[in-house]
């Protein structure tokens, strides 16, 4: 035992100074400073200002979840994927990615902020949010008063 522990008081200084010199935690470093506070949100709302077909969706959750339903146009890029599959991604267009909540999709906003793409959101509150916004939506226009004319 008093092996290990003494080894582990070897190793461990090392691979924390390892750690620093790691190129992808200075680019990460290097976002950070510079990101705004809510970098690369956008809700549900300020999508309805944009013009739909204009905006590439990216369904960052598992294939099983896409199936069970997502935002129509959507394709589905699981989030630990992003990175492997970023090639698919417009650079010429708005790309908001999304999952259940917004976690997962978070996950994948920053690797790609990190890969140098300027052009990703995250929709804020995910799925989720923008299923509520839907069911609202359809329940206002069914329950809206009839226009009444004179």
């Amino acid at each position: 035992m008093t092996k290990f522990i003494v080894l582990a008081f070897l190793v461990l200084p090392y691979s924390g100074a390892c750690a620093e010199d790691n190129p992808a935690i200075e680019a990460m470093q290097e976002y950070l400073e510079f990101a705004e506070y809510s970098e690369g949100a956008i809700s549900t709302e300020q999508l309805a200002s944009i013009e739909s077909e204009d905006i590439f969706f990216v369904d960052t959750r598992n294939a099983a979840q896409f199936a069970a339903g997502h935002i129509p146009g959507a394709v589905n890029i699981e989030w630990r994927q992003i990175l492997t599959r970023r090639d698919e991604l417009p650079t010429d267009r708005p790309v908001v990615l999304y999952c259940e909540t917004g976690l997962l999709s978070s996950k994948a906003h920053f690797a790609l902020k990190v890969a140098g793409r300027e052009n990703v959101k995250v929709l804020w509150g995910g799925y989720l949010m923008w299923s509520a916004r839907q069911s609202f939506n359809a329940a206002q226009k069914q329950n809206k008063p009839p226009d009444r004319q004179m």
